[in-house]
Parts: C-alpha cells; structure tokens; sequence
C-alpha cells in the first residue's frame, strides 16, 4: 500500500531516489509465467511512465544475500534505484489512472513482496552519469 501521507510529508519538490527491494512469487499469480516474468511486464510499461516524469532507472541487481544484518526476512530477489526529479512525479506516476490500470496488475501478480524507500541525497557517484544517461 502507497503510504502517501508519509510521501507527502516530504518536500513535493525534492528529488527522490527510491530503493525498491522485491521479492518474486516463483509462479505469476495470472498464471502467466515466473514472478519474474510478471516483473518484466510491470518494467515494460513502468520505465516509460518514469521517463515521462523526468525520472531514470538508476541501477538494478539481482539480490545475492545479506552481507550484515538481519538475515530473516531480508531475503529480497531484486533491487532497483529509481531517480524521480521530485518526490511529486513519483506521487503523480503512483497515483495515476494508467499505472493503477495497467502496470500495478503485473506488480502484483509478480512480487510477492516489494518494498520501496523514499531516500534522499547524502552523496552519490552515479550522480555525473546518471545525468548524462537520462
């Protein structure tokens, strides 16, 4: 569930990266494929939603296993860094008509959990590349 009062306490006009942390049903809940496979459908109509908000995919990966910490329940499948230019172009792509209709579906279906954190800028290496990939 979107926690949009926590999102709204935060500065609409801020840039925003946000750390997803998913977690794949090993079946698609539609029957149609892999978690997995359910996730790359979600990607596909997700990232040009991003790139119409000014936003990039920053980084992905597959998640390996906890290197300090916690071990139970920490046992994500893929992480993803999503740059959005402020806090509301993320609110906006959430909340639209056509994620909720035809991206939120093929997230559901795939991820059995996903997690996403609203972080801001302490320092950033990829903040010279990112920019000239986007």
């Amino acid at each position: 569930m979107l926690n949009i009062a926590g999102l709204e306490r935060l500065d609409p006009q801020a840039p925003v990266v946000m750390l997803n942390l998913m977690r794949f049903h090993a079946r698609s809940r539609d029957g149609d494929g892999s978690g997995w496979d359910a996730y790359l459908r979600y990607s596909a109509i997700t990232v040009p939603m991003i790139k119409a908000r000014g936003g990039t995919l920053l980084w992905t990966g597959e998640a390996k296993t906890v290197a300090l910490g916690p071990q139970a329940g920490n046992d994500w499948d893929f992480v993803a860094l999503v740059h959005y230019p402020t806090v509301a172009a993320f609110l906006d792509m959430m909340t639209s008509e056509a994620y909720e209709r035809e991206a939120d579906p093929h997230r559901v279906n795939g991820c059995a959990e996903h997690v996403i954190i609203a972080t801001n800028e302490a320092y950033s290496k990829l903040k010279a590349s990112s920019q000239r990939d986007s």
